[in-house]
């Protein structure tokens, strides 16, 4: 590899790599062949058809990407998906849902529903926040007698935009890695950006579809299965805010010292500034956190040690497809950097004049609009526009706000070939038309807010 150099014309290289997004939507949308074979099968002949050197195309390129992106994103997204469900079994949900309703009060019900999901949409993901929060909204808005979509619709907006922004979700962590982002500068800027975006296409869209569509509640608790064995006394809601803000403020130390050396306040070689910084790293801080929660939640509690063991094995089961999934987009990525179609794209949108945050919007929509999956979406995109991004030298601010709008893109306009347009229309038992009407407009907003937003703290920054 070290000795190969790419012959073939920009127009050829580019052609290739339509040609490989071709694939991808084709082996998806019309043979349901799943994201990570897929992804393998473009990379491998995409990595032929640009010539790279065939004793160097599996260890060297693909191989490499694929285990270099693992690395960063496999324990994050372990790690989080473990305080996901500690939090979920221990009741927390449903403690701190009671106790918002009762701050805010019943009339602003849909308000505290909404800010219990922004919370607990942190280290959940979608589904799984669905499944804790959907029996719960339902049964608010029985007992309020009301139709469902003001309340489901603040509710699970909220999980949507945490999980398109913010880490440790898979999406946004493998797009910062693409990207070269600092997860503490996603962070802070993507959490008010999520609160913001969440409000007008979640709790207020929500407020305007319930006047629109009348959507009763569904006659049976359909937001997933209802545990079995119930806590009996559930985790109290002081206690899992203060479990959620440690890893928050853990990653923010870290950015906040990182500032401090590049403005030569601090040395990054005194011991106490590397050992906070280590401590600051995302893998760490959620360490830590899923070890407190694992006491305070679990061992403090008295849950006995073998089943809180199977708690946080029984959260790996369903993220190991996303984590392979975005290893698969790595390797992808690496083949269009090692055979300089992504120096080619980066050219070719130069002298297109299309903005570089512009054009990692439209991409990630486009591709989410024409496979559905906006994990898949995000990471593509990511891995497309990475050479793009890299050649431009934005700041770390900037690159932020690279991956915020490319996570905006990467979640309009849900429709048939995404699967949260099917579960959130069987969960609420609405129609495809009002499905359509509600959850893709739903979507559509969350996206173009997303984009407005990023564009403004891209502008400023």
């Amino acid at each position: 590899m070290e000795n190969w150099t790419q012959t073939l014309s920009t127009g050829t290289l580019l052609a290739i790599a339509a040609g490989a997004i071709l694939l991808i939507l084709i082996l998806i949308i019309k043979f349901r062949v799943h994201a990570l074979l897929t992804l393998m099968i473009a990379s491998l002949l995409t990595a032929i058809a640009t010539g790279l050197p065939m004793g160097s195309i599996v260890n060297d390129v693909l191989v490499k990407n694929f285990g270099g992106t693992l690395g960063s994103v496999a324990l994050l997204v372990g790690l989080g998906a473990m305080l996901g469900r500690l939090v979920e079994t221990s009741g927390g949900a449903q403690s701190l849902a009671d106790a918002l309703i009762r701050t805010f009060g019943e009339k602003r019900a849909p308000f505290a529903l909404g800010v219990a999901s922004l919370i607990f949409g942190f280290p959940i993901f979608f589904d799984a926040g669905l499944v804790v929060m959907l029996p719960i909204v339902f049964a608010t808005a029985r007992r309020m007698k009301a139709n469902v979509l003001a309340y489901g619709m603040a509710s699970i907006g909220a999980f949507s935009v945490m999980h398109v922004f913010l880490p440790p979700h898979p999406g946004p962590i493998a797009a910062s890695e693409f990207y070269g982002a600092n997860i503490g500068h996603v962070l802070l800027l993507g959490l008010p950006l999520a609160v913001i975006t969440w409000y007008f296409s979640g709790y207020l869209l929500g407020q305007v579809l319930d006047r629109k569509f009348a959507v009763p509640v569904p006659d049976i608790l359909s937001g997933g299965k209802q545990d079995d064995d119930p806590p009996q006394e559930p985790a109290k809601a002081g206690t899992v805010i203060g479990i959620m803000l440690i890893p928050m403020l853990l990653i923010f130390l870290n950015t906040g010292l990182a500032t401090l050396i590049a403005e030569k306040v601090v040395s990054a070689d005194e011991g106490w500034v590397q050992t906070l910084r280590m401590i600051g790293s995302t893998p760490i801080a959620l360490l830590i956190s899923v070890l407190v929660a694992m006491f305070v939640l679990g061992r403090k509690r008295g849950t006995k040690a073998s089943a809180l063991e199977k708690t946080v094995d029984g959260a790996l089961g369903p993220v190991c497809s996303v984590i392979l999934i975005t290893g698969a987009g790595g390797m992808f990525g690496g083949v269009l950097r090692a055979s300089g179609i992504g120096q080619a794209l980066a050219d070719s949108m130069g002298h297109l004049g299309i903005p570089v945050l512009l054009g990692c919007f439209l991409v990630a929509l486009a591709l989410r609009i024409a496979q559905g999956s906006a994990t898949v979406a995000l990471t593509t995109a990511a891995a497309l526009m990475a050479p793009a991004v890299a050649a431009a030298g934005y700041s770390d601010w900037q690159l932020a706000c690279i991956v915020l709008a490319t996570a905006a893109g990467s979640v309009g306009v849900s429709h048939f070939n995404d699967s949260g347009f099917w579960l959130v229309g069987r969960l609420l038992d609405m129609d495809v038309p009002t499905t359509l009407k509600t959850w893709t407009v739903n979507q559509t907003l969350i996206a173009a807010i997303g984009f407005a937003l990023s564009a403004l703290a891209f502008s400023i920054l």
